[in-house]
C-alpha cells in the first residue's frame, strides 16, 4: 500500500532538513509515546546505516521494529526503512527548495506485508483507503505544523 503526500512549508530548506535528521529529538518523540528506543549502530553523525530497534505497543500487541536511514542527501532527501515482523515499509522524505525561505515537504510511504494476518489488515486499509489517506494527510499536516513551530522557536 502506497501513500503519499506534499505540503509547502515556510521555512528555508536547510533549517527543514536540519529538523528532520535531529535524531535526539526523534528518539525523544518516539520515548514519550511510549516506545523503548535503542540505537544499534556507531555511527556519529547521522547517515546511512544509522539503525534503531524500538519496542512498542500497537493494537494490544508488544512489537519490535528495526527502523534504519537508507538515504541521506542533504539538504533535499531522507530514506528511511522499517522493518518488523510482519511488514516492511519504506518512507520517503523529499524537499525542494521554493524560494529561500519556502520549502516544499513530499511523503511518500510504501507498505509491504509479510505475513498472511498483515496483508489481511493491508488490504482492510486499501478498502478504506479514502478514510486512511484522509487521516494520513492530517499527521502529515500536523508534523508539518510542529517543525514550523519548533523551527519558528529557535
Amino acid at each position: 500500500m502506497k501513500l503519499a503526500s506534499r505540503y509547502d512549508v515556510e521555512t528555508p530548506i536547510d533549517r527543514v532538513f536540519q529538523e528532520l535528521v535531529n535524531i535526539d529529538q526523534w528518539e525523544r518523540a518516539a520515548m514519550r509515546r511510549g516506545a523503548d528506543v535503542t540505537r544499534t549502530d556507531r555511527l556519529t553523525a547521522p547517515g546511512p546505516g544509522m539503525t534503531w530497534v524500538s519496542k512498542f505497543r500497537y493494537h494490544g500487541k508488544d512489537r519490535t521494529a528495526t527502523l534504519r536511514i537508507d538515504r541521506l542527501d542533504a539538504p533535499s532527501r531522507l530514506d528511511l526503512a522499517a522493518m518488523s515482523a510482519m511488514a516492511d515499509a519504506r518512507i520517503v522524505i523529499d524537499l525542494v527548495e521554493l524560494s529561500v525561505k519556502r520549502t516544499r515537504l513530499q511523503i511518500q510511504v510504501e507498505v509491504k506485508p509479510k505475513t498472511l494476518a498483515a496483508k489481511f489488515y493491508v488490504q482492510s486499509l486499501k478498502l478504506a483507503r479514502t478514510r486512511v489517506e484522509r487521516k494520513f494527510q492530517s499527521r502529515v499536516s500536523h508534523f508539518v505544523l510542529e517543525l514550523e513551530d519548533r523551527i519558528r522557536r529557535r
